[in-house]
């Protein structure tokens, strides 16, 4: 099954900024319709700016992802908005990068990876793709669309990365849920597929 790019509807979380801003901007010079979601009032009009002159029109909202109120309320807005949907590409995500346990070199303490830390990542980077699919999947098969997708930003470090315990369980995390929704979601209409990039030069990365 090929997806037309060409008049269809995607969503893409963490769409401000580095690889999201490229996927809402190349999806959108094809011909696509795009909302999508930021943390940051000026990334999302910068982006709004930029894709004014595309195919497709684009649309920004407010959202936290790791909130699946605000996911819930994203994926009813933008079916609203374009009149349905196709797809969605689950892109938000953050560092919060530590050790799980060191020496510090200056003080001689045993540090590790706090909690918080932790959790943030969890919250934004694996939670936040559960809440996006989940949304999409349910607003699919409720209204009985027929050619959807689910694609999920992974990364190599789901391999483990020294010093990214959080980052990469998430990742090592969003490759397991992609399939099982492959095999849950077929009789749907639903595919799912993830991206495993390598190091990107983006604002995160920097």
């Amino acid at each position: 099954m090929k997806m037309n790019i060409e008049g269809s509807k995607f969503i893409v979380t963490g769409g401000a900024s580095g690889m999201g801003r490229c996927f809402t901007n190349e999806l959108a010079k094809l011909g696509a319709d795009v909302v999508f979601c930021d943390l940051s009032e000026e990334g999302i009009s910068a982006v709004e700016a930029e894709c004014a002159g595309h195919k497709g029109s684009v649309k920004g909202f407010i959202c936290n992802v790791a909130d699946e109120e605000e996911v819930n309320s994203l994926i009813a807005k933008a079916a609203d908005h374009m009149g349905g949907l196709n797809g969605i590409i689950n892109n938000a995500g953050i560092i919060r990068d530590g050790m799980l346990a060191k020496i510090d070199r200056k003080t001689g303490e045993t540090r590790v990876l706090s909690s918080k830390k932790w959790q943030q990542v969890i919250d934004v980077n694996l939670s936040g793709v559960f809440y996006g699919a989940r949304a999409f999947a349910e607003w699919h098969i409720s209204n009985q669309s027929k050619d959807g997708v689910i694609i999920s930003i992974s990364s190599i470090s789901r391999h483990g990365n020294m010093g990214q315990t959080n980052y990469s369980a998430a990742k090592a995390g969003i490759v397991s849920m992609t399939a099982l929704w492959a095999n849950e979601l077929g009789r749907y209409g639903i595919r799912s597929g993830a991206i495993a990039p390598g190091f990107t030069r983006t604002p995160i990365l920097e």
